[in-house]
């Protein structure tokens, strides 16, 4: 629905995250879809946007920061393993805590009621100079993001990408009789092998940051009109692996790995290696220290 995550409470309760300024349109979205599919469930909504600050806290450090501090949940790693939910409190606050992470690191999203939102903040910046706690903005969590893969709805997809095309087919539920979206995945479209599908691209000259938007070819050209077989979805330096970093859509791109393919920008033409869209700790080791 969005990028976002939801959290199961109890057996038929539910806490839903959505993207920054997301929850109107999500929270709408699902109530249309609750009175109009699915009018017989026994289901309510309710926005609990106003009740509640989320902070996001990621990297090596992100348990030893807290533990101590927390009470009336395992930290441990085998007790709370990532994707998990707990309730407990935290500097004596209540807390919804999600070990959930978009920038690859070990990750914990605290979420407050509102009012202690700003305190509670303060007191994090305030025990993490110990760890040189910073934070950091968008641009170094986009950057973090890409190189693992993650990819951001409407970005590196555009209404036309399956789960499949952007290789998260496992989350599909298999043995679910229905869901949202289940008749499309099975139109004949929708299986062809020659669909666009995410993949990592890395351009011969490391230096060289390509423009996010720029058309991909399979010939090295610049000429009008050309044979287009895909798009830059997202592109950063990175400077973990000292070099530039791509993901785009191609047709066909998972059954062209390793193949070389061509980025047209003003002023020159681009070779670019199909590789796979994860660059930086493949086995996601760092997600779970």
């Amino acid at each position: 629905y969005d990028d976002g995550v939801v959290g199961r409470l109890a057996a038929n309760r539910f806490h839903v995250t959505t993207t920054t300024g997301g929850a109107p349109r999500v929270f709408a979205k699902m109530e249309d879809y609750r009175q109009t599919e699915w009018p017989d469930l026994s289901v309510w909504l309710t926005s609990i946007t106003e009740q509640w600050s989320v902070i996001a806290l990621n990297g090596p450090n992100v348990r030893s920061l807290i533990e101590p501090f927390v009470e009336g949940i395992d930290l441990a790693r085998e007790a709370f393993p990532h994707m998990a939910i707990r309730e407990g409190t935290i500097f004596g606050v209540p807390t919804r805590l999600f070990r959930v992470s978009f920038t690859g690191e070990l990750g914990f999203e605290v979420n407050v009621p509102s009012a202690f939102g700003l305190a509670v903040w303060q007191r994090l910046i305030r025990e993490g100079k110990k760890y040189d706690i910073v934070p950091y903005g968008t641009e170094a969590l986009h950057v973090m993001r890409a190189e693992k893969g993650y990819i951001i709805v409407g970005q590196d997809t555009d209404g036309t990408q399956t789960p499949d095309d952007v290789g998260m087919n496992w989350a599909i539920g298999k043995k679910k009789l229905d869901f949202v979206g289940k008749r499309s995945l099975v139109r004949p479209d929708m299986l062809v092998s020659e669909r666009k599908q995410l993949v990592g691209l890395m351009t011969k000259e490391a230096r060289i940051v390509l423009e996010e938007g720029a058309q991909i070819t399979a010939e090295k050209t610049s000429a009008v009109p050309a044979k287009m077989i895909g798009h830059i979805t997202s592109s950063y330096w990175s400077e973990t692996l000292g070099r530039s970093i791509a993901l785009g859509l191609v047709q066909g791109g998972r059954a062209r790995m390793g193949d070389e393919i061509f980025v047209p920008m003003p002023g020159a033409v681009y070779p670019v290696k199909i590789v796979e869209p994860v660059f930086y700790d493949p086995e996601g080791e760092r997600l779970n220290v």
